[in-house]
């Protein structure tokens, strides 16, 4: 049983050399214009995709979507803060949007993508290491 403890922590101890030796090599390149490797971004497409599953898990967005109060209002809110990135009905992405890595998504398949719940959530909070910004300074209601 010694052996294999030894064992275990000679291969964390390898593995924590090596994962710090990458880090300092300056090996990753971190330039957005260049695309992640296929690993990194099913890594980080992963845990994207898993933490708002998990984080949305038992919450509800808001209703009343289909106000037409509400409607007018989100649609100006869109065009002065959204269409930049993501674009809109004829209106194509902003030059801004084709820098980031990675892309901004098209938000008319979004609904195919994540529930309302989770669009909510996203809106709300952002996503690290994406460019989408938390709109948590505003309420729920404003969201």
């Amino acid at each position: 049983m010694r052996s294999f403890l030894v064992s275990v922590a000679v291969v964390i101890a390898f593995v924590v050399i090596g994962g710090l030796t990458f880090i300092y090599s300056g090996f990753f390149d971190v330039a957005a214009s260049d695309p992640h490797w296929p690993i990194t971004r099913w890594v980080f497409e992963t845990t994207r995709n898993r933490s708002i599953e998990t984080r949305t898990a038992g919450i509800t967005a808001p209703s009343g979507f289909d106000e037409p109060g509400k409607i007018l209002i989100g649609t100006e809110h869109f065009a002065a803060h959204c269409a930049v990135c993501h674009g809109a009905p004829g209106v194509p992405k902003g030059d801004i949007a084709h820098g980031l890595n990675p892309q901004p998504p098209d938000l008319a398949q979004a609904s195919s993508h994540y529930s309302s719940s989770e669009v909510f959530w996203i809106v709300k909070h952002g996503v690290k290491m994406t460019g989408m910004p938390a709109w948590s300074d505003h309420s729920d209601e404003e969201l």
